[in-house]
């Protein structure tokens, strides 16, 4: 089972992540932020989305939301490939 070890928010909406298989990559943010829903409607906010945090090996943020790490490694792009 993978897990999100360490998150950084780089600006932008951008989150670099390392994982606990060693692997790194980047996460853009403004992909979730194009759905709808109330726990993403403060992410919305650049000072809250710098808010997260890791939390059981998950991406979280204060208001409850948790993004899944499989689906985080899965979407991630690699650092190198981010302009």
């Amino acid at each position: 089972m993978i897990k999100v070890t360490e998150a950084r928010y780089l600006g932008d909406f951008q989150v670099k992540l390392a994982f606990s298989n060693g692997q790194e990559g980047v996460f853009d943010g403004r992909t979730l932020l194009e759905k709808k829903g109330p726990l993403l409607d403060p992410l919305r906010a650049e000072p809250y989305f710098k808010r997260l945090f890791i939390d059981a090996g998950a991406l979280c943020w204060p208001n409850g939301l948790e993004l899944s790490p499989r689906r985080l490694y899965e979407s991630c792009k690699a650092p190198e490939a981010v302009a």
